[in-house]
């Protein structure tokens, strides 16, 4: 959590071999951050105007900055807005120690607001991210001037059986099997699938964006470590759920002073709805936003209400 780490120092982790090239939208722009040990990609939407202050997007698990780019233009009038591809994911290559853990992951998030002095910023998570961006509140109130979770992945005493099977994939050589199994599936097969499991209505999804996700899912099973990534990430989530005391996700929810708008869907099958109640009394200037036709990822399914949320939270605080 060092302030120490600046961009431009070469490390291993950047000669990690590349896949094809990953897709930027329109008025999006990316950028390799280099730190000791550790290379992240970042994407960001230059703001309309100069001196608004900085967001930061931080994706679920086998997501990326890409799964923020239809709510970042709805906001671009009121912050500077950058979503980063967590270790592993996107075009981020693996970090160096291989730690795939929520810190770990919370860890890169802050080296990144540390080096860039972008803090404090408007932090925003989703599933896995969300569990990153809550750990990172907590422990460093400086860098955080709201918080916003859709769906965070926060622990749960009773999880869903739909989503048993993203858990599974913590346990050892259950990726390997995984992999064996499915190595006829086609990218096109894959996508539907995990669109069926993160969306409340695929059928919202368009036909320029689903090819958009095939060609994304291509890219990301040219990567050596993609596997290796999920696991791994998975089981730090099952480990976080695991924790107790002061490192509790919960307790560390509890000691959350920005300001925080929480954001659940109804449909979703890996975070369940019931939790919302929970979060909200958690976290202790919390206000709820429930989308009872959405899934896991609200942000892409209904980026227009996910903005509004966030602007009436901006507002609250004063509008910055």
């Amino acid at each position: 959590m060092s302030s120490t780490d600046l961009p431009g120092v070469p490390v291993a982790a950047a000669v990690t071999p590349k896949a094809s090239t990953v897709r930027v939208a329109e008025g999006e722009e990316l950028r390799s951050v280099a730190l000791p040990g550790l290379t992240l990609t970042v994407r960001s939407r230059p703001p309309e105007r100069a001196g608004l202050p900085p967001a930061l997007f931080v994706h679920g698990l086998g997501g990326s900055s890409q799964n923020w780019s239809a709510l970042m233009p709805l906001l671009q009038d009121r912050v500077a807005g950058a979503a980063v591809d967590l270790p592993g994911f996107g075009d981020s290559p693996p970090p160096d120690d291989g730690n795939y853990s929520v810190t770990g992951h919370a860890r890169a998030v802050i080296r990144l607001l540390d080096a860039q002095e972008r803090g404090p910023v408007h932090l925003f998570g989703n599933s896995l991210g969300g569990a990153v961006a809550t750990r990172v509140a907590a422990v460093r109130p400086d860098l955080v001037r709201t918080l916003t979770l859709v769906s965070p992945a926060l622990p749960e005493l009773r999880v869903q059986r739909t989503a048993l099977p993203t858990g599974l994939l913590a346990l050892p050589g259950v990726v390997t099997l995984f992999a064996r199994m499915t190595r006829e599936w086609t990218a096109e097969e894959r996508t539907r699938g995990a669109m069926a499991l993160c969306y409340g209505d695929p059928a919202r999804v368009s036909e320029a964006g689903f090819r958009e996700a095939v060609a994304e899912m291509e890219r990301r099973l040219e990567l050596p470590y993609f596997w290796d990534a999920m696991a791994r990430s998975a089981r730090g989530i099952v480990d976080a759920y695991t924790l107790g005391g002061q490192h509790g996700l919960w307790r560390q929810a509890e000691r959350v002073l920005a300001p925080t708008q929480l954001v659940y869907g109804g449909r979703d099958q890996l975070v369940s709805y019931r939790m919302a109640r929970k979060a909200a009394r958690a976290f202790r200037d919390a206000r709820l936003l429930t989308l009872p036709d959405a899934g896991h990822v609200a942000m892409m399914e209904y980026p227009e209400a996910v903005a509004q949320a966030f602007r009436e939270l901006l507002d609250e605080c004063g509008g910055s």
